[in-house]
């Protein structure tokens, strides 16, 4: 039986790149009070007036209605240790993350906490996500399988680590090939599914194993691949001690063939111009992770230069090192950290980059990231502004960018009232 659902609220999503300091941006598609027309998971059309009464009406008028937000890199385990304290990035991981990781072996655990990780996704607005889950093919089963169930656009794969991780975090080459071959072929392309070759990091992978992956990349281009690279200096030492041979840390993952158009990197911070030339020829994408950059002590990514180089860019919460799954602030950490190098990074800006950018950036443009009739419904209804501060800051605001800034600096998950992953409803305040 057809499903038509008319939801009706302000629309607001993007037709191109918005440009660096541009507030009004023709990029930038507002649609007030419009009814937005979903068919069978589909949108189907957008209008300003109601549609027939074959259409179940939803009004949402006076609200904000966006894309689901895209996170491009997040760790489904570490809700566990989210907000930990005092350490930076290779402390935190032996002293909180692998302790975390290591109890996803168990069935029951990896089961439960895929369901308790997605599910917190949508409540904050995020309706799609590319994750890491842990080296257990269990974690990996599991988190494809309770994204099916939810209707989710999810990215991922098991975790590859064969050394410099502690017991019950690592595996071998033969093993773990065996591991992803056969999660490929039982998730890659079912329903809304994408398997990434995830590496967790240089450190954690022989040459050997980085080759394996690799081989893996170029025998199917449809697969994705994740990984970290240049997040922390003292890690970035500690590559170039493991690799001498390789001229940079991006230069590790070039050697072995994992950089391509569906590359997904985090962080980036510590990159140069010939870094960012590698990744534009590549078409690899830096998935930036303001939130976890400041609360690790990691560095301040420069937006700018990777963007000038001709590197993709897109939004990611990097949880557990960062501190809410909640994109509102994620973005304003990005401003925050944007303007420490003295750029302005406008709502439009950030907006993008977790939502049409991302999107392209991923190769799904055609599925999601805007309300273009024919994209799927991943959408979210969003209040302007939640307790008092924020409403009278929206009060006084002048012009649509200073209301949307307000409403990304000031805002959280307390603004979200529906969430719809492929036309159903999933999440409702």
């Amino acid at each position: 039986m057809t499903q038509r659902l008319a939801i009706r609220g302000d629309l607001l999503d993007f037709t191109a790149e918005p440009a660096w300091g541009e507030v009004d941006s023709p990029a930038v598609r507002f649609r007030p009070g419009h009814w937005l027309l979903v068919e069978d998971g589909r949108i189907a059309a957008v209008q300003p007036d109601a549609p027939d009464a074959s259409w179940q009406r939803i009004d949402h008028a006076g609200r904000l209605i966006l894309p689901g937000f895209i996170d491009t890199h997040v760790h489904s385990p570490q809700l566990d240790v989210i907000a930990s304290y005092g350490t930076e990035l290779l402390d935190w991981l032996n002293t909180y993350t692998f302790p975390a990781e290591r109890r996803y072996a168990d069935p029951a655990q990896a089961e439960a906490g895929a369901a308790l990780f997605l599910d917190a996704l949508i409540a904050h607005g995020t309706t799609s996500a590319v994750v890491f889950p842990t080296v257990h093919k269990v974690s990996a089963d599991a988190l494809f399988a309770a994204a099916a169930e939810r209707g989710m656009r999810l990215i991922a794969g098991k975790v590859l680590m064969d050394r410099h991780a502690p017991d019950g975090l690592r595996d071998d080459v033969v093993q773990a090939e065996r591991d992803c071959r056969d999660l490929i072929s039982r998730w890659h392309g079912r329903d809304r599914l994408a398997y990434a070759v995830t590496v967790r990091f240089a450190p954690t992978s022989t040459p050997e194993q980085l080759a394996m992956a690799g081989r893996l990349c170029a025998e199917d281009p449809t697969l994705y691949m994740q990984t970290h690279v240049a997040e922390n200096r003292d890690e970035v030492r500690w590559v170039r001690e493991l690799f001498p041979e390789a001229r940079s840390y991006l230069d590790v993952y070039a050697r072995a063939g994992l950089l391509h158009a569906r590359s997904v990197l985090a962080h980036g911070i510590w990159l140069d111009d010939t870094d960012r030339a590698v990744l534009r020829e590549a078409g690899a994408q830096i998935a930036h992770s303001p939130s976890s950059n400041l609360f690790l002590g990691s560095g301040l990514f420069d937006w700018r230069a990777a963007e000038a180089a001709g590197a993709a860019v897109s939004m990611a919460s990097d949880v557990g090192g960062g501190t809410s799954l909640s994109m509102h602030r994620t973005l304003a950490d990005a401003y925050k950290v944007q303007a420490m190098a003295g750029e302005r990074l406008t709502a439009w800006k950030a907006l993008h980059a977790a939502t049409r950018g991302a999107a392209r950036a991923l190769s799904l443009e055609h599925e999601i990231g805007t309300l273009e009739a024919g994209r799927l419904a991943d959408l979210c209804v969003w209040d302007w502004a939640a307790g008092p501060v924020a409403e009278r800051r929206m009060e006084v605001a002048r012009g649509l960018h200073e209301k949307v800034f307000a409403w990304m600096t000031l805002g959280d998950e307390r603004c979200l009232a529906a969430a719809y992953v492929n036309g159903v409803q999933r999440h409702r305040r």
